[in-house]
């Protein structure tokens, strides 16, 4: 059974805490989407919201960005890893992408399906598309 948010890009953020609210505990969520969807935007509301201090950029090209934040006086890590680049599981394990899923850490996978067989059983997998000029919508599968 899936979950569906609609939303324009102004409610990025509602979008944001409703998918967060949403993950019930779970740390990995694999986000599905065409290039544009909206992946990285969306992370980066995430971030906004978790309070994150660090710049928040895509990792197209460190595949994985490391961000810190203050979780009730815990200091607290997000990755946000970007496979787009690599060329099988192989590579992202050699790039530390398993290490990333394994922390208990948020952990929010672009192109998730590049190394899909490392992903926990438990991943939230959202698929984000866009729906004319400014909505889009999140559904959790």
């Amino acid at each position: 059974m899936s979950t569906i948010k609609k939303y324009t890009l102004n409610e990025i953020s509602q979008a944001a805490q409703w998918l967060l609210s949403e993950l019930k505990g779970r740390k990995v969520i694999a986000l599905h989407g065409t290039m544009g969807a909206g992946k990285t935007t969306l992370v980066s509301a995430i971030c906004h919201l978790l309070k994150v201090e660090d710049v928040v950029s895509s990792p197209t090209f460190s595949v994985i960005n490391e961000y810190r934040y203050d979780d009730n006086g815990t200091q607290k890590r997000l990755y946000h890893i970007d496979l787009y680049r690599l060329k099988d599981e192989e590579e992202a394990i050699r790039t530390g992408v398993e290490d990333c899923l394994y922390s208990s850490n948020y952990c929010f996978v672009e192109w998730p399906e590049r190394a899909a067989a490392l992903l926990p059983d438990d991943t939230v997998h959202v698929h984000l598309s866009v729906e004319g000029d400014m909505h889009r919508s999140l559904e959790i599968a």
